[in-house]
């Protein structure tokens, strides 16, 4: 476990030194979120910085490249892929601040694009599934291996990002995860995969001293999906590897708040005819504040969920180790 300890402890240092320099710069070069009174979805009364993004993925891939020196084609396709996720991003947060919108279809494209490389390139895939009575592997015909892989990573890229509406809210979210993810590698033997996942952990940790309630610093669309990025492509490499009926589950609940809740958001717009990409105030966060929760109380009842959810995933983890 002392050779996971230094990367979370640089990953988390080096987040609690660069977000509040981030902060200062974002105000002084005017890259903050403004108030909007007329969005359902922008809760924030004055101006927040907007760049903690920034120091995200640059520490993140800083720590991973130190400890691991992992630079095979497998990593640079995922630093690769995670960086255009983090670039169509940062694009997006810049029409946002200036007032305007990104177009659904560039953002979907683009995101969809770094999916389909990370796969394609790194040959992390869902591959198949073990038969519960026999214990027979069923390999998924190859073509299926690609649209469930792409599919996984795309749904979480976007619901952690739709998660992101509360101080604290996605960031702690997604430091959970990481997390019961950092457990699974342990469990599983990949040193590479605990590796990311601890960074993961250290980095989430230092953003959120800065991102709680009230916030300093927003880490925007780019953040957000980078996160989720990251987070689907350790849960495919790791916990969806030679999976079991039960072991499939792992991935699900540990991410199970985010995906729960926006696949209810999905259903619930095309049962009301509303464009399913466009955002409003379904997210079980805005409906907890609409019955009179507060930010904090919200943050907290949703953090306490996903614990549950990823404590269901740890036991599930530990009742088929011996099969791993």
């Amino acid at each position: 476990m002392s050779n996971y300890f230094l990367p979370f402890l640089l990953s988390l240092g080096i987040m609690l030194y660069v977000t509040p320099k981030l902060t200062k710069l974002a105000h002084k070069i005017n890259y903050t979120e403004k108030p909007n009174k007329d969005s359902q979805r922008k809760i924030h009364t004055e101006s927040k910085a907007y760049l903690a993004a920034v120091g995200i993925l640059f520490t993140f891939w800083s720590c991973y490249f130190l400890f691991t020196r992992d630079f095979s084609t497998k990593a640079l396709a995922v630093f690769g892929s995670s960086f255009l996720i983090w670039g169509i991003g940062m694009a997006d947060d810049w029409f946002k601040i200036n007032g305007r919108d990104l177009k659904a279809l560039p953002k979907f494209v683009f995101q969809l694009l770094a999916c389909i490389m990370a796969v394609y390139f790194t040959n992390i895939k869902f591959a198949g599934i073990t038969n519960p009575f026999n214990d027979a592997y069923i390999m998924f015909p190859l073509w299926f291996q690609y649209v469930l892989s792409v599919l996984w990573l795309f749904g979480v890229t976007t619901v952690i990002n739709f998660s992101d509406g509360l101080d604290g809210l996605a960031g702690g979210i997604s430091c959970i995860s990481a997390g019961t993810l950092f457990i699974v590698s342990i469990v599983k033997g990949n040193h590479l995969l605990g590796i990311m996942s601890i960074a993961l952990v250290g980095v989430c940790l230092g953003y959120l001293r800065y991102n709680r309630y009230p916030a300093k610093i927003l880490m925007g669309d780019a953040g957000a999906t980078f996160l989720g990025f990251m987070l689907a492509v350790i849960s495919l490499d790791g916990a969806f590897k030679q999976a079991t009926a039960v072991s499939i589950f792992i991935p699900i609940l540990a991410l199970g708040l985010p995906i729960f809740d926006n696949i209810f958001v999905v259903l619930k717009r095309l049962r009301e005819g509303k464009k399913v990409y466009v955002g409003d105030a379904s997210q079980i966060h805005y409906r907890l504040l609409a019955k009179g929760l507060t930010q904090k109380q919200a943050v907290y009842f949703l953090y306490l969920v996903c614990i549950c959810l990823n404590l269901s995933a740890i036991i599930l983890l530990l009742l088929g180790a011996g099969r791993y």
